[in-house]
């Protein structure tokens, strides 16, 4: 491959990744920390979202899949309302 075909395809390569990130990014645009208090134990995570509510569901699964094991308690302590919950504008 030429010099000039090597060029055109790190070119076409890195628009694409811009154009990934910035439309993963785009969408980010709130982000909660939760914490969570289920059966003695806590942990607490950080997810983003487009909207605040979602952004908090989301960090408080996360937060709930280290200290829930099993479905019925993942879901358990999805239901369990946060020790904490900070959301700002990501």
């Amino acid at each position: 491959m030429t010099t000039r075909g090597k060029l055109g395809v790190l070119i076409a390569v890195l628009a694409f990744a811009a154009f990934l990130l910035y439309g993963t990014l785009s969408s980010q645009k709130v982000a909660c920390t939760v914490a969570v208090d289920f059966r003695g134990r806590h942990n607490e995570a950080t997810a983003s979202a487009e909207t605040e509510p979602a952004a908090a569901q989301r960090a408080q699964e996360t937060a709930c899949g280290t200290i829930a094991t099993g479905m019925d308690q993942r879901i358990a302590c999805s239901n369990t309302p946060p020790a904490r919950r900070a959301c700002r504008a990501a």
